[in-house]
């Protein structure tokens, strides 16, 4: 029998109230706020923002509970931007929406920081639900990063995998690793660089013995380093079904896919909220595709990010999430 888990990618967005707060503590707008150089009344702006986020998924029922990362006001690329040896510079649009982050440029070698673990940490200290890290994969980091150190594309990857799993291993007891990896669709890796893609992320996977889900979106990983992934020693992929069912269905036929799955049915850019029984028929419908594969489990999760969306409608996806992976089989 499959197990239906509801979780997010994170990336929450930030409540009204922390927004304000947050803008007047540090003088401009969020955008352009320096993260990692934060004050004691910084420190507890974020802490009551932590609280409430993760208080939010323990209401929502969700079974797997994302620190929220308040703190990334670069999004995925925040673990370079709060780093010593990376310098910030221009903004950046970020893929291809109307969100910015500062270009993380690294100068020096990159060592053992352990941002991501105090955080989850701080997020172990408020509830006993399951706990879900979430991380950038190493190769949409090094998608967003500028190299100005290694030298060399595959050294540069190498890297900032080794970095990724030196910060996964300082990571509390966690139950889930999700890794957000939406440059493979966006940016994907070539004839050089595809195989290393999925090596890198096999480095990480081996510092850390939850399961880790491999989640891609904003459409579909192009069919040569979807088969490269597939190699990797992790538990899960996660597929967009929002953004295009057709090609990543036609990759799981094709190609197969882990025991596990992470399915992208709930739309994180658009503030239409689902109905439960619509996001178990996407699941099922999906299951119905692939009927030579039975999944040991199923990740029921938003496509993309959160911080998209305003707060209430966020959280009514949360709601939704956890309701539909509760629902018995919807009947056709």
């Amino acid at each position: 029998m499959t197990d239906i888990l509801s979780t997010t990618p994170g990336l929450f967005p930030l409540p009204d109230w922390a927004k304000d707060e947050l803008s007047d503590l540090k003088g401009h707008q969020k955008s352009d706020l320096v993260s990692g150089e934060e004050n004691e009344e910084i420190l507890d702006a974020y802490d009551r923002t932590r609280e409430e986020l993760v208080s939010r998924q323990v209401e929502a029922g969700l079974d797997r509970v994302v620190e929220g990362q308040a703190r990334w006001d670069d999004m995925l690329a925040h673990p370079l931007a709060v780093h010593d040896a990376v310098e910030t510079r221009g903004i950046v649009r970020y893929y291809d929406n109307n969100n910015f982050y500062r270009e993380p440029v690294v100068t020096g070698e990159l060592g053992f920081d352990g941002d991501t673990a105090a955080d989850l940490e701080a997020a172990a200290a408020l509830t006993d639900a399951p706990l879900q890290a979430t991380l950038p994969g190493p190769y949409s980091l090094f998608d967003l990063a500028t190299d100005e150190h290694y030298g060399d594309e595959a050294e540069f990857l190498a890297g900032l995998a080794e970095f990724l799993a030196g910060e996964v291993e300082a990571l509390p007891d966690h139950e889930t690793l999700f890794l957000c990896e939406p440059s493979l669709v966006e940016t994907p890796p070539g004839e050089d660089l595809d195989e290393l893609a999925s090596e890198a992320v096999d480095t990480v996977a081996a510092a850390t013995d939850a399961e880790v889900v491999v989640h891609s979106y904003w459409g579909a990983i192009p069919e040569k380093p979807y088969a490269h992934l597939m190699d990797a020693d992790v538990d899960a992929v996660g597929f967009d079904f929002v953004a295009d069912h057709e090609r990543n269905l036609y990759n799981i036929q094709e190609y197969g896919t882990k025991d596990a799955i992470a399915l992208g049915v709930v739309d994180g850019q658009n503030t239409l909220v689902e109905e439960p029984s619509t996001i178990r028929e996407r699941i099922e419908w999906v299951q119905e595709q692939v009927p030579a594969q039975s999944f040991e489990t199923v990740y029921a999760t938003a496509n993309t990010e959160l911080f998209y969306l305003p707060t209430n409608r966020a959280g009514a996806k949360l709601d939704a999430l956890a309701e539909a992976a509760e629902l018995e089989e919807v009947e056709a």
